[in-house]
């Protein structure tokens, strides 16, 4: 594998149209005065605000506003913003599931009782499924599987769990954990008992995607819809204040098998190949599909090994940034390992071949292309390619010449299906990542 591409530092510029920035302007536009600039509506909450302190005035439903309290300012937070709209939104509460006899108004499950056991593979699953029908975020609305379509519902479900819970209650199915215990299908829980419609929210860990660990795959449920992506530690805001929890009935392995150590041992090398037919080849080949492998299989998978299980499984090596024997497509413990315990990258989507003229790599047109407010044919060059090789899933529309979020977010996506981490994977595109994406 050649050398990971070393990426420049940048400061954005002032008129960047990205999601992050526009919302950081509109936090500092709050925070001005009306005669420079700053929003009317919020200048004038905290007038009011200041003259109901300096009166004591009681406030609607005969609370009063204490005296000592100071007019809020908008801040511009320490550490990423939630980008734009799309961030943790308010939710239901306790319910049956959707659809099941007495459902509307029934308490949910009691809190503490016996839990479903299932798989951190299951988790992921589960989660993935809503990820990939887009399910809209809504705090009323319910997916036909019968669970509520916020942040809490979302967990229910991948969970498995008998009815829709809140994050007021979904602590009693867990046990609380500590950061450096986190392991993919555990849980990032903010719960905010004062104002629960404030802030409260919760994510699904997937695994660390930089040594540091101080980012993480999150699977959320929030506007606009359920998704998956890299997030701060542990989220874009309140991160001081989220706990982690672990399901308990959770296991490392996977179903039919008598406990965590039986589902996750590897079986030896001799369980797969030519002429292998048994239990594990059926294992591994569901976990494969589940990963992304399902395109590679015209029937099953089932027990007797075949081309299809040696392709999805070198797909699924690759997608880990393994190459040579590392990527024969006969799986080791390492293999094994991830696909059992739902770590790694999945299989990306499949793609067209190579660009360019006779297959050959097209001229790199410099970093100082790919920054926002550039505009050029080599990004929307590079935009199509993205999208031919399966990494075009954040465009909106387009690709098109000028350097967006979506761009960006493409890129870091197929940087990281190289197996690359950190200043390597940001999203903008060097000398390697161009040459890797159109060979």
């Amino acid at each position: 594998m050649d050398g990971a591409p070393v990426f420049e530092e940048f400061e954005p510029d002032g008129d960047c149209d990205c999601p992050g920035c526009i919302h950081r302007r509109r936090d500092l536009a709050r925070g001005l005065p009306v005669r420079l600039g700053g929003h009317p509506a919020a200048h004038g909450a905290r007038r009011a605000l200041v003259l109901a302190t300096a009166a004591g005035t009681v406030l609607g439903g005969g609370q009063a506003l204490p005296a000592v309290a100071a007019p809020e300012v908008p801040r511009t937070p320490a550490g990423p913003a939630v980008p734009g709209d799309d961030g943790p939104g308010p939710q239901g509460g306790t319910s049956a599931l959707h659809g099941a006899p007495g459902a509307l108004g029934a308490p949910g499950p009691a809190a503490g009782s016996a839990v479903p056991a299932t798989t951190r593979a299951e988790i992921l699953q589960r989660a993935r499924e809503w990820v990939a029908a887009k399910v809209p975020y809504s705090m009323n609305a319910f997916w036909s599987d019968g669970y509520r379509q916020d942040c809490s519902g979302f967990v229910s479900m991948a969970w498995n769990l008998g009815g829709n819970e809140w994050t007021g209650s979904l602590a009693a199915y867990a046990v609380r954990i500590t950061k450096a215990q986190l392991k993919p299908g555990d849980i990032l829980l903010f719960h905010n008992p004062a104002n629960p419609e404030k802030g409260s929210h919760v994510t699904i860990f997937g695994g660390w995607t930089n040594a540091s660990r101080t980012r993480y795959t999150a699977y959320e449920q929030a506007r606009p819809y359920a998704r998956k992506r890299t997030t701060p530690y542990a989220y874009w805001s309140n991160a001081g204040r989220y706990q982690a929890y672990r399901y308990k009935g959770v296991t490392d392995g996977v179903p039919g098998d008598s406990g965590p150590s039986a589902a996750t041992r590897y079986p030896g090398a001799g369980s797969f190949g030519p002429g292998a037919d048994n239990k594990y080849v059926t294992r591994l080949g569901k976990a494969l599909v589940g990963r992304g492998g399902g395109r590679f299989y015209r029937t099953g998978p089932g027990p007797r090994w075949g081309d299809a299980d040696r392709r999805a499984t070198q797909a699924f090596q690759r997608a880990q940034g393994w190459s040579g024997a590392d990527a024969d497509g006969l799986p080791g413990p390492t293999t094994w390992s991830y696909l059992m315990k739902g770590k790694g990258r999945d299989i990306p989507t499949a793609g067209a071949g190579a660009g360019g003229a006779h297959g050959k790599v097209p001229a790199y047109p410099g970093r100082g292309v790919f920054r926002p407010g550039q505009s050029s044919p080599s990004i929307e060059k590079l935009g199509r390619q993205l999208v031919k090789k399966g990494f075009g899933k954040h465009y909106a529309k387009g690709p098109g010449p000028r350097w967006s979020e979506s761009d960006r977010r493409n890129v870091e996506a197929f940087q990281r299906a190289q197996g690359w981490r950190g200043a390597a994977a940001d999203g903008y595109p060097g000398p390697e990542t161009w040459r890797r994406l159109f060979s």
